[in-house]
């Protein structure tokens, strides 16, 4: 795919609803195109025949021939396609309906009936978010091997490229790098922009707003009390697992609200990531302490057949 077009495929069986999303990623004046689907059959027939043609999915959950869960489905068995992020459109938007698009795939929810900046908002995220997965991914190389045998070791850093140079490094540690990648970088990322940063949730959806994030984040870690501040990583292989810690200088904050799935922030430009980790890369995620520190559990089912 070509990621400079940012050609958008709009799947929907209203042609009112098309109309309508069609109008304002029109409008959003981001350089968007667009394609439309009727359904989720033509959907997948369009996929299939251009895989590398799209930058992002916007799919309706209900429709008839093939609904969006089972377009997200083969979207998911698909080599090439699994890379494009899906954001589910529906007006189903319980907890355990968002949880279960979320472990299907669709990490980005709107909400019907939903606002104009709201859509062109999680358009614009989920693009260059997939951007950015897709350049940590791709640094996923052959030191996974020896990697395999590390058994303890800590670091620190401070910056958003550290952070995603680190966990690219300590996902190929683990079983399953691609997965475990995803988790580590959220959380990584987190402890710099909110944890040392103290970049709060609607500061960050104001910036995610304006496309203005990682200025603001370079912007700070450049101010003379920030240059300072660090996070530090453990990571260590014990028992069939592998324990990361990930501490982060800041005062923490009240983590519950962002372990599960919000209906509330369904919507949001932001603040899934936590939820996502827990759900997609980890066995297990605990905050400890006033929140500034987490612990991420990676299942080692390789480690434990050789302690036996």
């Amino acid at each position: 795919m070509n990621q400079d077009q940012k050609i958008i495929l709009v799947v929907d069986d209203e042609p009112l609803n098309l109309t309508i999303i069609c109008d304002y990623l029109e409008s959003a004046d981001a350089g968007y195109r667009w394609e439309t689907a009727e359904d989720g059959a033509a959907a997948w027939e369009m996929l299939e025949q251009a895989p590398h043609r799209y930058a992002a999915i916007l799919l309706d959950r209900m429709m008839p021939r093939m609904d969006g869960m089972d377009v997200l489905s083969r979207i998911n068995h698909h080599p090439l396609l699994k890379e494009i992020p899906v954001i589910m459109q529906t007006a189903r938007a319980s907890k355990e309906d968002i949880e279960e698009g979320i472990k299907a795939g669709a990490y980005y929810y709107l909400t019907k009936p939903f606002r104009e900046e709201v859509l062109v908002s999680i358009v614009r995220t989920a693009v260059n978010d997939q951007l950015r997965y897709l350049n940590i991914r791709r640094a996923l190389d052959s030191n996974r091997f020896t990697l395999g045998l590390l058994q303890s070791c800590r670091f620190q850093f401070r910056s958003l490229n550290e952070a995603r140079d680190l966990s690219n490094l300590l996902a190929q540690a683990c079983p399953d790098p691609e997965t475990v990648i995803t988790g580590l970088n959220e959380l990584m990322i987190n402890a710099v922009e909110h944890g040392n940063l103290g970049i709060g949730h609607e500061e960050k959806g104001r910036l995610n707003e304006t496309g203005n994030w990682e200025k603001e984040v370079n912007r700070r870690l450049g101010l003379p009390e920030m240059r300072n501040k660090q996070v530090e990583v453990t990571f260590e292989r014990r028992d069939g697992e592998i324990h990361v810690h990930i501490t982060d200088q800041g005062e923490g904050f009240d983590w519950t609200p962002y372990l599960e799935i919000s209906v509330e922030r369904g919507s949001d430009n932001h603040g899934r990531g936590i939820a996502l980790a827990r759900l997609i890369s980890f066995s297990r995620l605990k905050y400890l302490g006033k929140g500034n520190r987490v612990l991420a559990v990676i299942s080692d089912p390789a480690s434990a057949q050789s302690e036996e």
